[in-house]
């Protein structure tokens, strides 16, 4: 199986008329979003399905990038995505959705996931719309959000 591990894009502050719930992606994190699910497609990776936080601004990176990557399905939100929820709700989910299924969610909440479906005690912290990708629970690479740049995760 294949997991697709994604923090939102960049979005904007919360501040003291917006909470953290409504928060939004800038228009750079749009962009970003549109652009790290062009270069999955270039890898030529598909989803199965799309599971999110269903916070505002993972929402929206999860349907910039399933669009981007030509996902023709339904992008679920997911309770269990939500920051603070335990990882254990999520990998439970996972082998139900399909083959290859990527899920959007929250730092640290998706390191969190990162390390619970790898086995191990920790996992890098994600930057803003950074992919990563596990394979039967092996870290394979990711994408630097900046670069586009393929690049090698090491877990501890």
């Amino acid at each position: 199986m294949r997991v697709f591990l994604v923090r939102h894009a960049q979005a904007i502050e919360a501040g003291p008329r917006r909470s953290d719930e409504a928060r939004f992606l800038t228009p750079d994190g749009r962009a970003t979003a549109r652009k790290v699910g062009a270069r999955l497609a270039e890898e030529g990776m598909r989803f199965d399905a799309v599971l999110t936080s269903p916070l505002v601004r993972a929402v929206q990176t999860a349907e910039l990038m399933a669009q981007s990557i030509g996902f023709a399905g339904v992008v679920e939100s997911f309770f269990a995505l939500a920051p603070g929820a335990p990882p254990r709700l999520v990998a439970e989910e996972l082998a139900s959705h399909g083959q290859a299924v990527a899920v959007f969610g929250h730092e640290p909440t998706i390191s969190a996931l990162g390390a619970f479906l790898t086995g191990q005690p920790s996992f890098p912290p994600f930057r803003p719309g950074q992919v990563v990708l596990l394979e039967r629970g092996i870290p394979q690479w990711a994408i630097r959000p900046d670069s586009l740049e393929k690049v090698e995760v090491r877990v501890s």
